[in-house]
């Protein structure tokens, strides 16, 4: 938390990540109350995972399908028409909500079109090789400098870092009371290391 009362981290994602929905909708209700600033950071679930020895998601040809880098690019794209944070919460909508796979380019158009994009632009940016820089950069740190391995990760201003999963979606009028416990333990105490829930086996 800064002077001024902002609350202000980074958080690493992937838009496939069901967890990081759950997060952005606790966040978006938190922001209606609290002044947060969010710096969502790109993290690919799939560099992470892949077991060959290939290239990175960022360098294999921009012809390849590469899982979750399109909703990258499109991110990105937005983000240089300073519309990102309207693309970024439709894409997670889409996903997450609506069920649609983030992979197509016709999904994606439409995406961006809902969220208010000149289309023109947009589709020019997409063709730029350089969109995916801004993920090698950020997921390169991420790995790197701060050990994130999954998402969502949250990095806090005193460089406490916090992998986080919700449960269920956070019912709006507790969004507040979860989000001030989530900080008090993990970007506050230093002394709790990591806290994992058991999950009770299946009935047999």
């Amino acid at each position: 938390m800064t002077d001024s009362g902002t609350i202000k981290f980074e958080l690493f994602f992937d838009y496939g990540c069901p967890f990081v929905y759950r997060m952005a909708r606790l966040l978006a209700a938190v922001g209606m109350k609290r002044d947060l600033q969010v710096e969502w950071r790109y993290f690919s679930l799939t560099q992470v995972n892949s077991r060959d020895h290939g290239p990175a998601v960022w360098a294999a040809p921009h012809s390849s399908h590469v899982k979750g880098r399109l909703a990258f690019e499109a991110a990105e794209a937005a983000r240089r028409q300073g519309k990102f944070d309207a693309m970024h919460m439709a894409l997670l909508e889409a996903r997450h909500s609506a069920g649609l796979d983030l992979d197509s380019d016709e999904v994606i158009e439409k995406v961006a079109a809902g969220a208010g994009l000149d289309m023109n632009r947009f589709q020019a940016e997409m063709g730029d090789p350089h969109l995916v820089d801004a993920l090698a950069r950020d997921h390169q740190h991420a790995v790197g400098e701060l050990g994130v391995f999954g998402t969502p990760t949250l990095v806090f201003a005193n460089a406490r870092a916090a992998y986080v999963r919700l449960a269920r979606n956070v019912d709006p009028k507790d969004a507040v009371e979860v989000f001030d416990r989530l900080v008090s333990v993990a970007g506050e105490e230093p002394r709790i290391l990591e806290i994992k829930r058991p999950v009770k086996p299946a009935p047999m």
